[in-house]
């Protein structure tokens, strides 16, 4: 398992080890013991399974405190456009973002941490599965527009993305009261 430095503190590419034959493959998307070595402390609670269209966007999605977590997204299917943006406010990287292709031939995962905003865009359709360090709250659910002038994601958007309800309506950054 390979580590990636993304220039945002706390935020991961993780590369796992892959191995395969003429019968398929097989790798480890996460062991505890492995992650520690890497110096990533983290203690997952829940798993989460997503598929979507090609042109779909979801998010930017996070829980706040007292239940904010931290994630590890791979595809398994398809190909997708993953972001986070770093909401910490007293991080050095606060309101940065940072993007990735994640897809089920390149098998890499991206580790985000408690106080990101979370979201992608898929590129086929595809199919999304994430570990996360916390078990979902819909009281502290909150969520902040996709393309909202406070970080500027370069998203690889073809057309209109097709979006939830729910993140047509997302507020503003400027309209949140966050305590990361």
């Amino acid at each position: 398992m390979k580590k990636i430095e993304t220039g945002i503190g706390d935020l991961f590419v993780i590369e796992p080890q892959v191995f395969g034959d003429d019968r398929g493959f097989f790798y480890e998307f996460f062991n505890v013991d492995k992650f520690a070595e890497l110096g990533i402390i983290v203690d997952m609670k829940q798993g989460n399974y997503s598929r979507s269209q090609k042109g779909v966007l979801r998010g930017l999605h996070f829980q706040k405190n007292p239940k904010a977590m931290a994630k590890l997204v791979r595809c398994t299917r398809g190909r997708l456009f993953d972001v986070a943006v770093d909401l910490r406010k007293e991080s050095p990287t606060y309101l940065k973002w940072f993007g990735v292709e994640l897809s089920e031939g390149n098998k890499k995962m991206l580790f985000v941490p408690e106080g990101f905003a979370h979201g992608f865009y898929a590129l086929e359709d595809c199919d999304l599965a994430y570990l996360t360090s916390n078990t979902y709250d819909s009281d502290l659910d909150a969520n902040v527009k996709w393309n909202d002038e406070a970080f500027r994601v370069e998203w690889p958007v073809e057309g209109e993305p097709v979006l939830s309800g729910r993140d047509q309506i997302a507020p503003a950054f400027k309209d949140l009261d966050l305590d990361f």
